[in-house]
Order: C-alpha cells, then sequence, then structure tokens
C-alpha cells in the first residue's frame, strides 16, 4: 500500500462556526489533526481547503493546501476533488480520509483504519470502539455498526450502520469513528454513486458504499477520539491538549 492522508475542511460548521480555524493553544485545530497524521508516518499529509483561510493556515503550518470547491456536497467529494489535483498520476493507492475535528486522534488509530485493508477483498477500511453504556447507546449521534468480532479478531466486515441500537440482543454494541481508507478505485466509484435510500433515511453516506455492494472492514480500537462540534467540545480539546499533555496520543 502507498497511502496518502487527506483532511477536508471547510469553514462552513453551524454548531461550532469556523471550526477549523479554532484555536488550540496558538494552533488552528486542522493543524493539530494534520500534525497527528504526520506522526503516524503513513504518508504525505494534505488538506483540502474550501478556503482561502483553511489554505492560508495549512501552509503556514507546514501542510499542503489543496483547494477545492466549496459547494461540492461531502466531505469524501473534497478528498477525491484533492486526490485528483495532488496526485494526478495515481502514485497513492490508498487515501485516509480523516476528519479535521478529532485534535485528539492517536496516531497508532490512523494507522489501525488501514488494518482491514490488508484483506484485498475489502475496499474501505473504518474504525469502532466499544459502546460503554446505555446512555451512550440511545444517543442517534452515537452511530452504530453493525459488526461481530470473532474470538480475538481485530477486524470485522461492516453489515450495517444505523443512529439506532443495533444489533438486537446481548452482546457489545460498536461506536462508528468517522476515519475511512479507501482504496483508490473504491473512492473513486463511490464519489460517482448517487445518494442511496438508506443513506438519504439514515444521514449516513457509508452506507451508500454498502449498497452498491462494497465491502467495509472494520478495525476495532479500545477508546475512539471525539470529535469537536460545539464549544463544550472544544473546551474539552483544549484541556486534554494542554501543554503538559500533549505527549499522551489520544483522548481520555
Amino acid at each position: 500500500m502507498n497511502p496518502v492522508v487527506i483532511i477536508p475542511a471547510r469553514l462552513a460548521a453551524t454548531r461550532l462556526p469556523g471550526k477549523p480555524l479554532a484555536d488550540i493553544h496558538g494552533r488552528p485545530m486542522v493543524l493539530h489533526v494534520a500534525e497527528r497524521a504526520r506522526r503516524a508516518a503513513i504518508g504525505p499529509v494534505v488538506i483540502a481547503c474550501a478556503d482561502p483561510a483553511i489554505a492560508a493556515a495549512a501552509e503556514a503550518g507546514g501542510f499542503p493546501a489543496i483547494a477545492t470547491d466549496p459547494d461540492l456536497p461531502s466531505g469524501s467529494d473534497r478528498v477525491f476533488a484533492a486526490l485528483e489535483r495532488y496526485d494526478p498520476a495515481g502514485a497513492f493507492d490508498v487515501i485516509l480520509n480523516l476528519q479535521g475535528d478529532f485534535p485528539t486522534i492517536a496516531p497508532d488509530q490512523l494507522r489501525a483504519a488501514l488494518a482491514p485493508l490488508a484483506d484485498p477483498t475489502i475496499d474501505i477500511g473504518t474504525l469502532v470502539a466499544p459502546i460503554r453504556d446505555a446512555a451512550e447507546a440511545a444517543l442517534p449521534s452515537v452511530v452504530k455498526a453493525a459488526c461481530a468480532f470473532v474470538g480475538a479478531a481485530a477486524i470485522a466486515p461492516a453489515l450495517y450502520f444505523s443512529r439506532a441500537v443495533i444489533p438486537h440482543g446481548e452482546g457489545p454494541l460498536w461506536h462508528h469513528i468517522g476515519i475511512y481508507a479507501f482504496r483508490r478505485a473504491a473512492l473513486a466509484r463511490f464519489v460517482a454513486l448517487p445518494v442511496s435510500p438508506l443513506e438519504a433515511r439514515e444521514k449516513l453516506e457509508q452506507l451508500r458504499a454498502l449498497e452498491a455492494g462494497m465491502r467495509i472492514g472494520c478495525a476495532r480500537i479500545a477508546e475512539g477520539p471525539f470529535g469537536v462540534d460545539t464549544q463544550a467540545d472544544l473546551a474539552r480539546a483544549r484541556a486534554l491538549l494542554a501543554p503538559d499533555r500533549t505527549s499522551g496520543g489520544g483522548a481520555t
């Protein structure tokens, strides 16, 4: 595999306006994410920018900035557009789509997202973490993955994703972490597909891949990072990334 990490970023967030540029100890949040991706040593780290201010921040932080159309409908579309401009010759065959609002992501978690692609039948790798209690499971914002790990296996195929509590019955529940490792051909196919019925119903774009017959493999991690969506989340990120805690890696 020859991976590249692409971080799609834009300023259009409604709950936390200007989110990628939110200050965390003197640096924009998107640069904290990019630096953690660089530490993972997966491959080059590129920021797909829908706004000139994000491009300026990326370049000031030492990361390539690729401008993308702000009207593209999703982060996956922005990642693919940036890939085509950054690597028109097709040198990179795996693309790690990393959201720019995971400032506490640990480098080993990013590497784990690539693990499902060791199976040549898997099109897309992603991450899941255990759901700890019923309150977490009940939140529609916590996307659940229907997957089953056999014994000590670290990888399992995804059968479905939902905002509802799935699967039914006794057993572990898995929180889907929205980080994707696409094979290049899979990403090209995915962005060319129309929005699928279940994707529209659940508001989960990964269902488009499943409905099209693509295979998603889930790697399990002990605890996932949290996404920054609100001022409270931002305050938590600032606390976790305080100067005397930055060596620790992920969220606690």
